[in-house]
């Protein structure tokens, strides 16, 4: 294997830990509006992932960072084509830190609600844009023949990625909600587990026809394998919440999110942005890509801290790994800190 198709792999291995991690950060925080029904249950969701929702976000930055040493092209053709879009999740993500931290600062019930609506728009948004983003990406964009993006904001506002939105935040959502169901007890979680399979079932009928479209247009028979893994763990996901096996759920939504992932890099590979205009103006792993000697280096970089930051994140998940319910937030105690 190539050294370029090798970080092709890892970037898309990134990617997925990110959606699998902060899709269910984002679900949780969608989940504030429409499940919880007081202060204090809001208090137990933003709880369940308030020790680990900012190092979920790092492999968002690990992602970034990898792309732009690999390969440069990509970086600079998606940074300066989906500038706004971006820009509006990157400005999502700085409010949603914020609310997060500032949110316990103050007793005051508008203070805190003030916050909380921040912490919904800002899970919101980025769950439905990061779909528009990489349905576009699969789909092939206004790339020309210098490799630069042509089109404008609007061109982004296709039909095949307005859908690909829609999906993320419905499985998004639905992975929030079994993750809520996995952490809590009482009527939080019964609410949730309801809630997670009304979720499911909207988040199946949206994939399924994202799903087949990208593999009309796009798929082989490797991206029909994905295919197949995502509707399968779906549905097993959907049934394992229906039996109250919480833990089964909530890894089903998880390879349910890793399949569709790696459907839509097998569909983008060998490019890494197909070019709408002419296939020839596209930018490739190879032509896209750092030299050689860079790759090398990178790649024992991350052979070295890559373990590290996987057995860290996962002692962190071990040591928040029980239950919270509303009997554990006295009703006259100032709000919990998120940490």
């Amino acid at each position: 294997m190539e050294l370029h198709d090798l970080w092709f792999l890892l970037i898309a291995v990134l990617w997925t830990g990110y959606f699998f991690l902060e899709g269910f950060d984002f679900g949780v925080g969608v989940l504030t509006k429409l499940l919880a029904r007081d202060r204090t249950e809001r208090r137990v969701l933003i709880n369940t992932i308030g020790p680990v929702w900012d190092g979920n976000e790092v492999w968002l930055l690990t992602a970034g960072g990898a792309t732009f040493a690999a390969f440069p092209d990509w970086y600079a053709t998606l940074f300066s084509g989906f500038y706004l879009p971006l820009l509006l999740i990157l400005v999502c993500l700085i409010i949603r830190g914020v609310a997060f931290e500032y949110r316990h600062k103050r007793d005051e019930e508008r203070w805190q609600a003030n916050w909380e609506h921040a912490i919904f728009w800002t899970s919101l948004l980025p769950a439905f844009l990061w779909g528009v983003a990489f349905a576009n990406i699969v789909r092939g964009v206004k790339i020309g023949p210098d490799k630069e993006y042509v089109g404008n904001f609007l061109d982004l506002l296709n039909p095949y990625a307005l859908l690909g939105g829609f999906v993320t935040l419905f499985l998004f959502t639905f992975h929030g909600a079994v993750f809520v169901s996995l952490k809590t007890l009482g009527p939080v979680k019964e609410r949730a587990t309801l809630q997670a399979t009304f979720l499911g079932l909207g988040a199946a009928v949206l994939a399924l026809v994202f799903l087949i479209w990208t593999q009309a247009e796009s798929g082989d028979g490797k991206s029909l394998v994905a295919l197949v893994v995502a509707v399968v763990a779906l549905l097993g996901a959907l049934a394992a919440n229906y039996a109250g096996r919480d833990g089964w759920a909530f890894a089903l939504s998880g390879v349910t999110i890793a399949a569709a992932v790696a459907m839509l890099f097998l569909s983008l590979f060998p490019d890494v942005m197909p070019s709408s205009l002419d296939p020839d103006w596209s930018l490739t792993v190879e032509n896209a890509s750092s030299t050689p000697y860079t790759l090398r280096i990178m790649s024992w970089c991350a052979l070295l801290a890559t373990p590290v930051v996987l057995i860290y994140q996962g002692w962190t998940y071990w040591v928040f790994r029980k239950r919270i319910g509303t009997q554990h937030i006295a009703a006259d105690e100032a709000p919990a800190a998120v940490r």
